[in-house]
């Protein structure tokens, strides 16, 4: 090899690295505005795309290393942050720990932390807390969707922290939660499913399973004859609805005209502020009911992601702690 060859090819290796280094520090250069957008934009749509894009971004370079990043997770969390911040929603704090970021939600114990999951091979990731793993809601900023759990709405809390804490800061540890998915839906045009979150009067929740031996119905009745509550059948004899205080009501039935005879609850309130998580939660007697007999009632399980491989089939029986 000539000495020109020699000092061209080295030439093209000096260039070819300087390329390569040029690339990594444009890319730095990107994620650190990206950050800054993230953290400080008053504009919704630009908190959207700036997420959406540091989720996506592939910091591996070989010649320029960024040891000390945050992970798509992390976007997620900032991302739900900055959108209650700036729609002046409290209930919810972001610290870091071990270089990850974490949630806390008032007024849960400060040990019960929250954090984005990734939804394995699909877009999107699972809000869930760091003790029990239960996926509460899943959202995919790419197709602008989000959808709650039934089922790990229910063993959340209602199996796992009932006991811990009172009805109502329960209640209120889901408003931040609740005003989230609401935000996305009015601000930012996403599809949303509160499932059992849900307070229209007009929404059913379909039991899992097709049909309902109404022995299960029976029980409820034994269970509140000494109560001032009032089970009393439809008039078409198709169901019953339980009558409780603040008028509320909750109805276990089907559609008479529909072939299926599909069971589903509904809960009826004038002012349409209660749900079905609310009813398990402000009244004992139909929580021990539903628990007792929740193979019979679960309710079906929310369609979280599209062809999601782990996606829960049905709401099953929750196993008890270790």
């Amino acid at each position: 090899m000539s000495n020109s060859q020699i000092v061209s090819t080295a030439t093209d290796k000096v260039r070819a690295l300087s390329a390569s280094l040029k690339d990594g520090l444009l890319m730095g250069k990107r994620y650190v505005d990206l950050l800054n957008e993230l953290v400080e934009t008053n504009e919704l749509l630009d908190l959207l795309s700036s997420t959406k894009e540091l989720v996506n971004l592939n910091l591996v370079n070989a010649f320029v290393k960024f040891p000390q990043h945050y992970q798509p997770a992390d976007y997620y969390l900032l991302f739900m942050s900055r959108m209650l911040e700036l729609n002046a929603v409290n209930g919810m704090t972001i610290s870091q720990h071990d270089h990850a970021l974490q949630a806390n939600i008032t007024p849960l114990e400060e040990g019960l932390v929250f954090k984005f999951e990734p939804a394995n091979d699909h877009a999107g990731a699972f809000f869930a807390d760091q003790r029990h793993h239960e996926p509460l809601f899943y959202i995919d900023l790419e197709n602008r969707l989000l959808n709650f759990s039934n089922q790990a709405l229910v063993n959340f809390f209602i199996v796992k922290q009932v006991n811990n804490y009172n009805d109502l800061d329960l209640e209120e540890s889901l408003a931040p939660l609740i005003a989230f998915a609401n935000l996305l839906k009015a601000k930012l045009d996403f599809t949303i499913d509160l499932g059992i979150l849900s307070t229209s009067n007009d929404t059913l929740f379909h039991l899992q399973k097709p049909d309902l031996d109404v022995a299960v119905i029976d029980k409820l009745f034994i269970s509140t004859t000494e109560t001032d509550y009032y089970l009393m059948s439809l008039p078409q004899n198709n169901g019953a609805q339980l009558n409780m205080d603040r008028g509320i009501k909750l109805q276990l039935s089907y559609d008479l005209d529909d072939y299926s005879q599909q069971w589903s609850f509904r809960v009826l309130d004038e002012k349409e502020r209660s749900s079905f998580l609310g009813v398990l939660l402000h009244y004992p007697i139909v929580r021990d009911w539903y628990l007792e007999n929740r193979e019979d009632l679960a309710i079906q399980a929310t369609h979280l992601a599209p062809q999601l491989v782990k996606q829960p089939k049905a709401e099953e029986e929750p196993k008890e702690d270790a």
